[in-house]
């Protein structure tokens, strides 16, 4: 979970970016007025984003009261009341919009990852995410995918070094980028990537021990995971569906990565209604 601090943040530029400097239509309300709603989902889902939900309503009106009847991580069916709220009207109408764009995409995002860890239960293997989130929502996705029941990637360009194609290519040979980066970073991780057998065993030889196997083939995995043979932590990427990602997970690797899981992300319709 995020920072307290972090979450207030990335709220408070929310907040800013819909409202700016007022809300035209809900400052037509009586002032003091108050009002009870609930949130209510429209699909089965797999809930997340609370906290930034209740983080809207606590810098519009502190004195809003929410009720939620499910928690992060929790299956929501369709018709399902989520929370309810009660609390001064004009701050519930400012905030309807924000506080659903963060249920809608986040409960997205975590019910997608969920489809993508029930597919390859048993097998052992992690489902990784990666950086490629929606601008302004990194560290909430990602949170949103530990809902689902997959895992972290590096956050960012800052917590690990992953040695891609163009980096390789810039340094000069596989080996020289990871000897560089290994005798660089003792305190992060390194990983690096490589689009064929002859460069996983020069990786290997140079002291990688996270390699990202690039579009191998469903063979050309199996040979890789016999030919690295537990030397060093091997992640597949690249063509990975639900329809793929099985046959990935049996051939021998320990991760896959999933752009898909942060990127094409459908968000789950949520209503807010008045009831009283």
């Amino acid at each position: 979970m995020p920072s307290a601090d972090l979450i207030k943040a990335q709220v408070r530029l929310a907040l800013d970016e819909d409202i700016g400097s007022g809300d035209r239509t809900a400052d037509l309300i009586s002032e003091g007025a108050l009002s009870r709603v609930e949130v209510v989902c429209r699909e089965r889902a797999l809930l997340c984003g609370t906290v930034w939900f209740d983080e809207v309503f606590r810098q519009l009106a502190p004195g809003v009261d929410i009720l939620w009847l499910a928690a992060d991580g929790d299956w929501v069916d369709t018709g399902r009341a989520v929370c309810e709220l009660h609390g001064d009207t004009r701050a519930l109408l400012s905030g309807e919009r924000t506080s659903l764009n963060y249920l809608q995409t986040l409960s997205g995002t975590a019910t997608l990852a969920h489809c993508y860890a029930d597919i390859v239960a048993g097998t052992g293997v992690r489902i990784l995410d990666t950086r490629k989130t929606l601008p302004g929502l990194r560290v909430q996705q990602k949170y949103a995918v530990l809902c689902g029941g997959c895992d972290n990637h590096r956050i960012g360009l800052y917590d690990a070094i992953l040695l891609k194609e163009n980096h390789i290519r810039a340094a000069g040979s596989v080996s020289i980028a990871v000897r560089a980066a290994l005798a660089s970073a003792s305190d992060i991780e390194v990983k690096v990537e490589v689009e064929s057998l002859a460069q996983l065993s020069e990786a290997i030889n140079a002291g990688a021990r996270r390699i990202l196997l690039d579009n191998f083939s469903l063979e050309q995995l199996r040979e890789a995971a016999v030919f690295a043979g537990g030397k060093a932590r091997l992640e597949a990427s690249g063509g990975v569906n639900m329809d793929t990602i099985r046959a990935i997970a049996e051939t021998g690797v320990d991760d896959i990565s999933v752009g898909a899981l942060t990127k094409d992300v459908t968000a789950i319709d949520f209503s807010m209604l008045f009831i009283d």
